[in-house]
């Protein structure tokens, strides 16, 4: 039973709670979606609402010119969501194979301050990108004409190998592609009869025309139950 509990504590503390759902929030922007538990992708589905609604105000507010508006509405986002270097997917191996020092010229300004957009600058091939930035240059963008529901949650058949865990993919509404093929299931004995003796049906019934009301139907016989062709 609940007793007054209003949301899932997840048998943590209020700050393991609180970095876990800003650190699945962070992968589901980053890639799209996240595979994990069933309370857990519950639990920050509510949250990323939340982020992407806020993410979509801020556009609204610097399409209307409404500079202070868009900044704190970004200064939310910024405290709810923190903050995260992304390295594109293109140049991933290429990152880890660089040294430190390499690593953190793409992460960091000379100014300490992290690269926002993702752009290459001066002799950097690439930069890492922020994830505020994508959340509101790119999935924001893809949900302004929502007015809400931008997340869809699929409950797996698989459980989670060691304690069976119900597993669940929450995902971003638009991403989800359909099956390049589908194979058909082979006939049984029981249909390839069936469609035997329609086939043979057919093929008399047009005999029976062509030599009209008449004439006698064609000496053939249909195929026995024990065929399977």
């Amino acid at each position: 039973m609940r007793h007054r509990r209003h949301f899932r504590r997840l048998h943590r503390t209020a700050e393991h709670r609180l970095a876990l759902r800003r650190n699945l929030a962070q992968s589901f922007i980053e890639h799209g979606q996240v595979t994990t538990t069933l309370p857990k992708a519950k639990t920050v589905r509510a949250y990323i609402e939340k982020l992407i609604t806020t993410a979509v105000r801020v556009r609204k507010l610097a399409s209307t010119n409404d500079a202070s508006g868009a900044l704190a509405a970004r200064r939310t986002i910024h405290k709810l969501l923190a903050d995260r270097a992304l390295i594109p997917a293109d140049h991933r191996a290429a990152y880890n194979q660089m040294s430190d020092a390499a690593r953190s010229k793409t992460l960091r300004m000379f100014s300490g301050r992290r690269h926002r957009a993702g752009e290459p600058k001066g002799r950097l091939d690439f930069t890492a990108e922020s994830v505020t930035h994508r959340l509101i240059e790119t999935v924001a963008a893809r949900c302004e004409s929502r007015p809400g529901g931008y997340t869809r949650l699929i409950r797996l058949a698989d459980k989670r190998v060691g304690d069976s865990a119900p597993l669940a993919i929450l995902q971003l509404v638009g991403t989800e592609t359909g099956p390049t093929s589908l194979t058909k299931p082979k006939k049984s004995a029981r249909s390839r009869r069936a469609d035997s003796r329609y086939a043979f049906a057919v093929k008399t019934a047009k005999a029976w025309s062509g030599k009209g009301k008449a004439g006698s139907p064609p000496a053939e016989t249909a195929p026995s139950h024990g065929d399977s062709a």
